[in-house]
């Protein structure tokens, strides 16, 4: 999924860029966006940027290794997606979507 315009914020479609290139997997396009991000915000946004990118990734692999179950409405509203990448055969995510049913 690719963001579309700025997300009613300053400088975000650079921010979108750079999240978006983060979990790609073409370092080229990852640079590019930092160096977008650095000439659009300087050298401090670009870190807070990647901390806060960083975060979340690490939020989710708390979640999962404490076995947070996911909640029934986003189970209900990513199915589609889970069966897509088969997310769903993955073992610590079958037991947590046996535990909703």
């Amino acid at each position: 999924m690719t963001g579309i315009g700025d997300g009613g914020i300053v400088h975000g479609q650079e921010l979108m860029t750079f999240a978006e290139a983060m979990i790609g997997d073409g370092d080229p396009t990852l640079n590019e966006a930092r160096r977008s991000l650095l000439s659009a915000l300087g050298p401090a946004a670009l870190i807070d940027a990647a901390a806060v990118a960083g975060l979340f990734n690490a939020i989710d692999r708390v979640a999962d290794a404490t076995g947070t179950p996911l909640e029934a409405w986003k189970a209900e509203a990513t199915s589609d997606v889970r069966a897509a990448i088969g997310i769903d055969d993955f073992m610590s995510r079958k037991e947590a979507f046996d535990r909703l049913n």
